[in-house]
């Protein structure tokens, strides 16, 4: 059985639903999961888990949330190589730019993604939710 991480940090909500449905979506296929906050995932969590979904919205200009989120993610970032993760996360403007850049460093940095990461513009739709249990599950 699997072990994932559910790591998030949600300034409206939006992606703290996101991350439920993900966590759903890992419990559908029974795997163990644990919801770990920025400030407590630290280097050695990483090897904790097997998978690790990773949720963060889109701040400032197109980018990570800098205060919790960002300064976790650059200290976990070495131990990308090799582990299995997916991202998702919500926005308010711009076309999701800052998911494609986070995308593609996690692939530079040797993540093995599960699959497509999930963005929505917004509160989460139905069609969002699914596409975020879906992200859990390929976790799982």
């Amino acid at each position: 059985m699997s072990k994932v991480a559910v790591v998030f940090w949600s300034g409206t909500g939006n992606t703290e639903k996101m991350a439920e449905a993900v966590a759903d979506g890992i419990k559908g296929k029974g795997a163990e999961f644990e919801i770990v906050s920025p400030s407590a995932f630290t280097p050695a969590k990483m090897d904790e888990f097997d998978a690790v979904a990773f949720g963060c919205p889109s701040m400032g200009n197109e980018q990570l949330e800098d205060s919790e989120f960002e300064p976790m993610f650059t200290a976990i970032e070495s131990k990308l190589s090799g582990k299995k993760i997916a991202l998702f996360g919500s926005y308010g403007w711009g076309d999701g730019e800052w998911m494609r850049n986070w995308n593609d460093q996690c692939v530079k940095d040797g993540a093995q993604m599960a699959c497509d990461f999930v963005i929505c513009n917004g509160e989460p739709d139905e069609k969002a939710l699914e596409d975020c249990k879906a992200l859990g599950a390929a976790l799982s």
